[in-house]
């Protein structure tokens, strides 16, 4: 078990009020595939909807040069899954907290955010040749990662296991996936990372090893659980007790393994730096709370953006 950082205000995680907020949104997101462009270029403060940041100049100073010429930053992150990143009703705008805090990371650095809708397991190839200059997505930092990208910390958040509403196979901890058909999201530290270890573990307990289905993203893996092709999906607390809260068909059975996740970027990118002075601010304002108390992650929060923090 890691230990998780403490939040910056001990609060408890506001579930349904904040799902309230924006459930007519989510509702039409879950109905219909609708597309966006690859890119959308806008200003922090106005698509946040929180206070703007000002630049902080010493760390717009440690940019490298092709990115003070431009003024731009690439950042890759999916789509699909509220509350953490998804499409803005009515329109092909990204929302959610991975967005907003690139934006604020943006704003911060005095450039314009430009976000790369990207599946999952191909950010880390696309940073590799050069299409995006970092990412903003939940990524959890692991040493295997860490050889190719630096992190910094933003956020914190953990696991949940979600079931058929009642919980048929009374499935009430990562142990009891043993045997059972999983989904989760390609590339995940879930799949990465948690489900191996389980494995393991069940294999000295004599039982069957997890039964994985891989989904780009988790509103497919949820459709899958659903309609009885799975027994249970793992994936990130934020994305799963949101979809709970708003589908009376699932139900969560467990939440563990609270740790952070940090922006990656390129280990030769010169970014490093600017990236983790620019959070340092971030993460100290007002707005960067306001962020995650729009979407009912408050508790998600935490003080210190550590640098190349392998989890």
């Amino acid at each position: 078990m890691k230990t998780p950082i403490s939040p910056r205000i001990q609060r408890t995680r506001p579930g349904l009020p904040a799902a309230v907020v924006i459930s007519a949104l989510l509702l039409a997101l879950t109905a219909c595939g609708a597309q966006a462009p690859a890119s959308s270029t806008s200003d922090a403060g106005q698509a946040t909807g929180v206070p703007a940041l000002a630049v902080n100049e010493a760390a717009a100073k440690l940019l490298p040069e092709s990115i003070k010429a431009t003024k731009v930053l690439r950042v890759a992150i999916p789509t699909n899954e509220p509350p953490t990143q998804f499409y803005r009703e009515g329109t092909q705008e990204m929302t959610g907290t991975n967005p907003d805090v690139a934006r604020l990371i943006g704003e911060t650095l005095g450039v314009k955010v430009e976000i790369q809708v990207a599946n999952f397991d191909s950010i880390i190839p696309g940073l590799a040749a050069g299409r995006y200059d970092m990412t903003v997505s939940s990524m959890t930092p692991t040493a295997k990662r860490m050889e190719v990208l630096d992190f910094v910390d933003y956020m914190q958040m953990g696991n949940s296991i979600a079931v058929p509403s009642g919980n048929p196979l009374g499935i009430s901890s990562e142990g009891s996936l043993c045997g059972k058909k999983v989904g989760l999201l390609t590339g995940s530290y879930q799949l990465a990372v948690n489900v191996p270890a389980t494995d393991e573990d069940c294999t000295a307990a004599g039982n069957g090893t997890i039964q994985r289905s891989e989904f780009q993203d988790t509103r497919q893996a949820i459709s899958a659980l659903t309609s009885g092709r799975l027994d249970a999906v793992l994936a990130d607390s934020p994305i799963l007790d949101f979809a709970a809260s708003q589908n009376p068909q699932i139900e969560i059975a467990s939440k563990y393994d609270f740790t952070p996740v940090g922006v990656g970027m390129p280990k030769d990118s010169g970014m490093v730096k600017a990236v983790s002075a620019a959070l340092d601010s971030v993460i100290k304002s007002d707005s960067y709370l306001n962020v995650l108390g729009k979407y009912g992650l408050d508790s998600s929060a935490i003080t210190d953006a550590r640098v190349n923090f392998a989890q």
